[in-house]
């Protein structure tokens, strides 16, 4: 497969999970990979496992909690390959807490990290990706996106404006050669239960037991490259979670009955 070699992709949420396993596959694949998220270290064991020689790799950490130089980091990028072919925004996290017992504080952190990390960093390459008259966003959002669940208030909300923005976004840039994908996960065996945000600020640190036997985040990857060369629009990706989403949009009265039994873990 030659379709990636050489292209310049830039994957946040690398240190871990569905970033990991994407920078893995694209670096099988012959690109050149931009590799954030905040953990220097981690970052640097991705890098070593894509085996990617220095000229073809770029650790760029971050915390996407604070996007105000999202411009600077794309510059960063343009200085070294020149071009940005492809973003993955996929860094984030989940939540563990029900809405009445959630901060505000908390609520703003989840919409800064979850949605408008992904607006910043997707408008600071727009302009490269504009000169160039070519590019492709990957935006890993949720089937959260699509319907509300349990403990998961301000995670849904912000993974619901994705679809809003980015639906709007590929129909003004589609014409300039700018493709967008929207991923939506279900259960993928990642630490995304372990890291969620619970209603006092700190971590759940407990894998779900609904993810232990989940898809991995491997195959997940697999699924969102072949979306990619397939020229997808829009994805769903697991088990048969995934089928609460088509209910709901069919069969809502049975859906309404359906989400209330599901475990919120």
């Amino acid at each position: 497969m030659k379709e990636f070699k050489d292209k310049v992709i830039w994957i946040t949420g690398a240190s871990s999970g569905i970033g990991e396993a994407l920078a893995i596959e694209f670096a099988n694949h012959e690109a050149r990979l931009i590799l954030s998220a905040r953990r220097p270290e981690e970052l640097k064991r991705v890098g070593d496992l894509t085996k990617l020689p220095e000229l073809d790799l770029m650790i760029l950490p971050f915390d996407l909690n604070d996007t105000s130089n999202a411009s600077g980091l794309a510059a960063q990028v343009i200085n070294k390959f020149g071009c940005i072919d492809i973003l993955i925004n996929n860094g984030g996290y989940s939540q563990r807490s029900k809405a009445s017992e959630t901060s505000e504080e908390i609520d703003r952190r989840l919409m800064e990290v979850n949605y408008f990390s992904y607006v910043n960093l997707t408008k600071a390459v727009l302009p490269y990706m504009k000169r160039q008259k070519s590019g492709q966003l990957i935006i890993i959002s949720s089937i959260a996106g699509k319907f509300g669940f349990f403990l998961r208030s301000s995670y849904c909300a912000a993974k619901h404006a994705l679809h809003g923005f980015f639906d709007s976004l590929r129909l003004e840039t589609e014409t300039e050669g700018i493709k967008t994908l929207v991923v939506c996960p279900g259960k993928i065996k990642t630490m995304v239960s372990n890291n969620a945000v619970t209603a006092n600020g700190k971590s759940h640190d407990q894998l779900d037991p609904s993810h232990t036997e989940a898809m991995s985040a491997e195959e997940c990857a697999n699924h969102i490259i072949k979306a990619v060369l397939k020229n997808k629009e829009e994805i769903y990706i697991g088990g048969k979670e995934l089928w609460l989403v088509h209910i709901k949009r069919f069969f809502p009265a049975i859906f309404a009955k359906l989400v209330r039994k599901q475990s919120p873990y």
